[in-house]
């Protein structure tokens, strides 16, 4: 432990104890500087203390030491006040007691929490700092304490947000990573999850069941049941229902992409709509462009892919294949059913389809 020595104070936490705050570590610092103690430790209790180990008083309340269950006796084992695996020490003092630890114990380890007793012994003060609830000190070692430490975390993140003014109708179903931003007078509805650095502007409507990742969702914009990943929102953007737009996409502002929509790596301009049933991919659609149902743009030739461009007020028909590299200019009309291959100049209208024919039913 050479490298300690250049310090007064150590502060020790053990690794699988993830609801420790910044706060109750600061308090115990605080409390370590101001009693003057050698050690000051962090205590919980809990009603059950099964699986930590206990912290023995003297009559006086004076901490005495630290027992590890397997080897403690009955009435010790009763102790509800546990160790939660967190310490200030004198760093003088420590190096010294991690020198005196011997595996004399049933699990025939060293013990850390021996070294309180030595420093004790040696005439240094030890005390105890107790958290106001039981849960900062417990500890994950299986998939099933996992799961209780991340249900409170997300509780603790929850309430962050709505006490930011954010409602969210169903806790129990809505989750929040800790990085995430939401505005004030947002609503977030049942089985909302909101993943990675995504950032939520004001007055927005996200959900039911929708899941966002490392996104930025701008105000007043709405979001059904759809899953948005590495995508940029601008303001009064619709999405969805059942919208699945990839990376590399940013809509709006007052953009519409709707049911059973995907888009991939492109950008959807001002008061532009993909209504419904189309794949956009690798695409620059300009403003007040208007995009049929069906419509794809077959942006991969089987080895390399290229972009579509959509000029300002055109008028995309329904199930339309725009074969990329191509461009269609301003104001342009594609008829419904066509596949573009070549560009299509401004203001024109383009057919690509077989003529009709009618003949007698035999």
């Amino acid at each position: 432990m050479p490298f300690l020595k250049k310090f007064k104070t150590a502060l020790v936490t053990a690794g699988d104890t993830p609801l420790l705050t910044f706060d109750t570590l600061h308090a115990v610092l605080k409390q370590h500087e101001d009693q003057k103690s050698q050690v000051t430790m962090l205590s919980a209790r809990l009603r059950d203390p099964r699986g930590y180990g206990r912290i023995v008083r003297s009559p006086l309340g004076e901490v005495v030491r630290i027992v590890e269950e397997l080897d403690a006796t009955p009435k010790e084992a009763a102790i509800t006040e546990v160790n939660s695996g967190t310490y200030c020490f004198e760093v003088a003092l420590l190096v010294d007691a991690v020198k005196k630890l011997s595996p004399k114990n049933a699990k025939k380890e060293l013990y850390l929490t021996d070294a309180l007793e030595h420093i004790r012994t040696g005439g240094g003060r030890v005390s105890a700092y107790m958290t106001a609830t039981g849960e900062e000190a417990q500890g994950v070692n299986n998939r099933l304490q996992l799961s209780n430490a991340e249900r409170i975390l997300n509780r603790r993140m929850l309430e962050r947000l709505m006490l930011s003014g954010v409602t969210i109708l169903d806790p129990n179903t809505t989750y929040a990573d800790a990085d995430v931003e939401v505005g004030q007078d947002t609503v977030l509805l049942p089985g909302t999850i909101l993943r990675g650095k995504t950032k939520v502007g004001r007055q927005c409507r996200i959900g039911p069941w929708t899941r966002i990742q490392d996104s930025v969702i701008g105000n007043e914009c709405e979001v059904i049941c759809s899953y948005v990943k590495e995508t940029r929102l601008l303001e009064k953007t619709n999405v969805g229902p059942f919208a699945h737009l990839r990376p590399g996409t940013t809509a709006g502002p007052r953009a519409r992409i709707g049911n059973f929509t995907e888009i991939k790596a492109s950008r959807i301009g001002y008061g532009s709509k993909v209504p419904h049933l189309s794949y956009i991919g690798d695409a620059d659609i300009a403003e007040d462009v208007n995009i049929g149902a069906g419509t794809i743009t077959c942006n991969y030739d089987g080895k390399d892919k290229h972009r579509t461009v959509i000029g300002a007020k055109s008028f995309i028909g329904s199930n339309v294949n725009l074969v990329a590299p191509v461009k269609v200019g301003r104001g342009a009309l594609v008829a419904a059913g066509s596949t573009i291959t070549e560009d299509v100049p401004d203001g024109m209208t383009a057919f690509a389809r077989e003529r009709q024919v009618n003949k007698v039913r035999k």
